[in-house]
């Protein structure tokens, strides 16, 4: 009976093992799906269309570099086209569109080569409803870019910088994801090895980018410290050259205004010492058509050669009524007025052409670009220096982009002059930190050794009547004769770099900032400071005598 009773106590509490069993097992399959949800990541792969965009018929999502951007390219049968607007933007602005004759313009550094666009994607130019695309073919031509093209969606992932590329390498075979996360859609998988793009640290995570088009997120662990690294690249492409001189550019700008002018050059001349080039101002643009006033001289450049002086002559757009926008715009003006300036410049013996075109607006940037493009293929035929001149950079110049000029003429040229002008406050004309500033703003994009900074042989004496400003520019003699006359010292103000004066006359207060020996050898250190090519003065007749010995002390 005792027996029979265990059995049957046994029997009784097997259920309830049973139940702490199944208990115990159902909390460590929760806690291995708690353990799966958290720990295990996932292997689910990202919608790829939901990824790029779903691209609409006959188009083509676009990857450049590490942005999925959001304008299209265009596919017509198994060419690619790709919007001009991008490419100037992000792969080569040289792609200049001609739209009164429906046509892109490519200048090389030898010759402007023509491509007409079609209604349809046949050729290399492609104008779709008022949208300009170029062939990926005619772009990778004259650019150096690799370009990996894929269906589902499609898309055409473009890597196009090749220098100074912020890299890291996969230590192991992984994934790139979405987002940070290992729960996060798998985008790709790279294998051991593999070299990707360095875009951010984060804690746990990097975000890279493959150069095939994926950007995304890689554990940390998985890949290999950041680097800097160059690729090695095949691409050719015709280079510019440059016409330089040996030494240091040392250049005056000569106010010429009428032909009966040039006579006076000797006597201009007379006393100037250390110059080696000589900018008479002898063209300008007349009208809309591209026809120039010209001035120009055989003798004058004959007499400046005599003197050892090289002759570049100057074109500027000050003709008030004659719109600088509308002018270049025009492939036939440009063409005009660069075919009378290489007929005059050869005609006379020029040895280079300055560009001394001022306040332009924006819209004109591409077309002012276009004009020095266009220009320097024809100098560099005629063995002709082209020079270009440049405001001191500011937010509201960038348009002039100085590093695309930096590319394509000989020299730029600094006007780091009128900091205060007509219409401003009162102030120094060229400030020494204000100079400095503008030099070192210019050759972050141009080149350093081509670049020339202007300095100025004026000074303003400003007038202040009753709350009312006006000033006048004057020379470096008459400034001195001003101080003479009203009896008064100039005291040097080291946070210009410059001997500062101020007097009261006939109820009118007074102020001038002088440019004289001491000022203008400050500036000129700037040129040996820096490594630029040389220094030019505006302009001549403006200066002390004993000024040229202070240029050539310092430009040493």
């Amino acid at each position: 009976m005792k027996h029979q009773a265990k059995k049957q106590t046994r029997n009784q509490h097997m259920p309830v093992v049973i139940v702490c069993i199944l208990i115990l097992v159902l909390a460590v399959m929760g806690l291995g799906m708690h353990f799966i949800k958290k720990y295990i990541p996932t292997k689910e792969r990202m919608n790829l269309t939901e990824y790029y965009g779903q691209p609409g018929d006959g188009e083509m999502a676009v990857v450049l570099g590490t942005e999925i951007m959001e304008e299209r390219a265009l596919m017509s049968g198994d060419q690619i086209y790709l919007p001009l607007d991008m490419v100037n933007t992000y792969l080569n602005q040289r792609y200049y569109w001609d739209s009164a004759d429906q046509q892109v313009l490519y200048a090389t550094p030898s010759e402007l080569q023509y491509y007409p666009a079609a209604e349809s994607g046949e050729g290399d130019v492609w104008l779709k409803d008022g949208t300009v695309y170029l062939r990926l073919g005619f772009v990778q031509k004259f650019t150096d870019l690799d370009a990996y093209v894929y269906e589902n969606p499609n898309r055409v992932a473009i890597q196009y910088r090749f220098t100074g590329v912020q890299t890291t390498t996969a230590k192991k075979d992984t994934s790139i994801r979405y987002q940070g996360g290992i729960k996060s859609p798998i985008l790709t998988d790279v294998k051991t090895g593999d070299t990707l793009i360095f875009l951010e640290e984060l804690e746990d995570w990097a975000q890279v980018a493959t150069m095939d088009g994926y950007i995304g997120y890689v554990q940390k662990d998985t890949i290999a410290s950041a680097e800097t690294k160059d690729f090695e690249r095949s691409f050719e492409k015709e280079e510019y050259t440059y016409l330089t001189m040996d030494g240091k550019v040392n250049m005056s700008w000569h106010q010429v205004t009428s032909q009966d002018a040039n006579a006076y050059l000797a006597d201009t001349i007379a006393n100037v010492s250390g110059v080696n080039v000589i900018s008479p101002t002898w063209y300008y643009i007349q009208d809309t058509a591209g026809n120039i006033g010209n001035i120009a001289s055989a003798d004058y450049v004959a007499l400046a050669h005599e003197r050892g002086l090289k002759v570049w002559g100057l074109i500027d757009n000050f003709t008030a009524e004659v719109s600088t926008t509308d002018t270049l715009s025009q492939l036939s003006s440009r063409q005009n007025m660069i075919q009378q300036l290489i007929q005059s410049a050869t005609t006379v013996g020029l040895d280079g052409i300055n560009v001394d075109f001022e306040t332009l607006s924006e819209d004109a940037g591409p077309h002012f670009l276009e004009f020095l493009r266009e220009l320097s293929i024809e100098c560099h035929k005629n063995n002709l220096v082209l020079s270009v001149d440049n405001p001191v950079p500011e937010d509201f110049t960038s348009h002039y982009d100085r590093r695309e000029q930096g590319l394509v003429v000989d020299y730029i040229v600094i006007m780091g002059y009128d900091e205060h002008y007509v219409g401003s406050d009162a102030g120094s004309v060229a400030s020494l930190p204000w100079v400095e500033q503008g030099v070192q703003d210019t050759i972050a994009e141009a080149p350093a050794e081509r670049t020339v900074l202007a300095i100025p042989f004026y000074t303003r004496l400003w007038k202040t009547t009753g709350g009312a400003l006006t000033s006048e520019a004057i020379g470096m003699d008459e400034a001195q004769n001003v101080l003479t006359e009203n009896g008064v010292e100039a005291v040097w103000d080291g946070s210009v770099s410059q001997n500062y004066a101020t007097f009261e006359k006939d109820n009118s207060t007074y102020q001038i900032w002088l440019e004289d020996a001491q000022s203008i050898a400050e500036k000129v250190k700037v040129i040996l400071k820096y490594n630029l090519a040389g220094v030019a003065q505006w302009k001549l007749g403006f200066e002390n005598s004993s000024i040229w010995q202070t240029i050539s002390d310092n430009l040493q």
